[in-house]
């Protein structure tokens, strides 16, 4: 067993409703080195209430206003002291109990900077209703609309350090230009672990409305203009266009 500490950065607000299923699937995980951090954006709903219940198990704690879900995950990541970090959304869950000891095993054996792997999004139900199957990354994908799933992304600490962390002015799209300035700007080396890591709930906040979508798309473009994105007029049409085959 690998003695990699693994940060593990949770971002809430609001989620009641979901965030004792998402704390379980962490307390679950067979994997013993886990930093778990909270970070909780000054939830009213009843939220604190049920993280209060798991509090033995969470290594870092806070609750205040904040700027956004990147803002927040830049405090988790401020808060980090392990080798790797990763994020888990409130709303999410680990698909099972050895995601973390797997995902450590890949930063053994294979010494990345990065590893990635793939995505199930799931119903209210449970019932899946798109996978998402990254593939293994080659150079420039970037240029073709390509990215990994940002929930199954981990990487080393000292990536924020040398790259920097979330960039809020690029809004729902933070998670996307950090992915391309550290993959496809900064040649960072990258794994693929070809396994499910996260279930994911349909709805993200890029999705949720037309207008959204239309910012999430501008700051994408802005973002592959930023990282030298190629084609980034070609790229923004085709990274949506390879979602089609998640549904079959």
């Amino acid at each position: 067993m690998s003695n990699l500490k693994i940060s593990l950065i949770t971002v809430v607000y609001n989620s009641a409703s979901t965030i004792k299923r998402c704390i379980e699937s962490v307390i679950a995980q067979n994997y013993p080195n886990i930093e778990y951090i909270i970070i909780d954006g000054g939830s009213t709903d009843g939220t604190l209430q049920i993280i209060e219940q798991y509090l033995p198990h969470i290594k870092f704690f806070l609750s205040e206003a904040d700027g956004g879900i990147y803002d927040a995950m830049n405090k988790g990541i401020k808060a980090a002291t392990g080798n790797i970090i990763g994020t888990l959304n409130s709303d999410d869950f680990f698909a099972d109990n050895d995601v973390l000891s797997c995902i450590s095993q890949a930063f053994v054996q294979h010494d990345p900077d990065v590893v990635y792997g793939n995505l199930d999004y799931i119903d209210l139900k449970g019932n899946i209703k798109r996978i998402w199957k990254a593939g293994r990354y080659v150079n420039n994908r970037f240029n073709w609309g390509w990215m990994p799933p940002h929930p199954t992304f981990y990487c080393k600490r000292e990536l924020f350090e040398k790259f920097g962390a979330y960039n809020l002015q690029y809004g729902t799209a933070a998670d996307y230009e950090l992915m391309v300035r550290f993959i496809h700007q900064n040649k960072v080396s990258i794994y693929y672990l070809n396994k499910t890591i996260v279930k994911m709930s349909i709805g993200g906040v890029s999705n949720k409305a037309y207008r959204n979508r239309y910012n999430a798309w501008v700051n994408d473009y802005k973002a592959m203009r930023k990282n030298g994105v190629i084609f980034p007029s070609l790229a923004i049409v085709l990274k949506p266009l390879r979602k089609i085959v998640q549904y079959f």
